[in-house]
């Protein structure tokens, strides 16, 4: 029974790390202000007849802060490529000068950064969501294990060990939280 519990533990720990790695992704996808790749990450460009990810057709960068550059490997995909990122709707007016697509990043006013914080402690409150689901599919386990004969005692340590996992795993995200709205609201 005890491997049981252990099982438990590992599966519930494995499932609130999955809460916290999209969250991480999500995270990546709240543009702060500053250039970053990340921010064409969602993009999907047409090629020859295939949705690709940008990253796969054309190299990406980030020359100064306030500036992205889109370099594709084939010139024929400069069209296909201003076309995705205005599909996109992501904010971005791309400007195409024959070799290169030019990226100006706005800066963010107030109002939009004060709903990129609403928009991350959204993401945070699912995270959490995600991590008491695996708490309370732990904790019902371990009621079964009680229920087919598993000691009272080993049952309160296994659900006492669950809530600390989880307390730690809300602090995670908090922390994650905390970082990425100062990261917001920095001008």
């Amino acid at each position: 029974m005890m491997e049981e519990i252990d099982f438990i533990l590992d599966s519930t720990e494995e499932s609130m790390n999955g809460s916290l790695a999209h969250l991480e992704k999500e995270f990546l996808n709240i543009r702060a202000g500053k250039a970053s790749p990340a921010m064409l990450g969602g993009v999907k460009v047409d090629y020859y007849g295939a949705a690709t990810p940008l990253s796969q057709v054309a190299n990406i960068n980030t020359p100064d802060a306030r500036t992205i550059t889109v370099q594709p490997w084939e010139k024929s995909m400069l069209q296909p490529i201003e076309k995705a990122i205005i599909i996109a709707n992501i904010g971005f007016n791309p400007m195409n000068n024959g070799e290169n697509i030019i990226i100006n990043v706005p800066a963010l006013t107030e109002e939009r950064r004060r709903d990129l914080v609403k928009q991350a402690k959204s993401e945070a409150e699912d995270a959490k969501i995600g991590v008491r689901n695996a708490r309370k599919d732990a904790n019902t386990e371990i009621k079964k294990l009680e229920k087919d004969g598993l000691s009272e005692d080993v049952c309160k340590g296994a659900e006492e060990s669950v809530q600390e996992l989880t307390n730690k795993f809300i602090k995670k995200i908090d922390d994650l939280l905390a970082v990425k709205e100062a990261e917001i609201m920095k001008v």
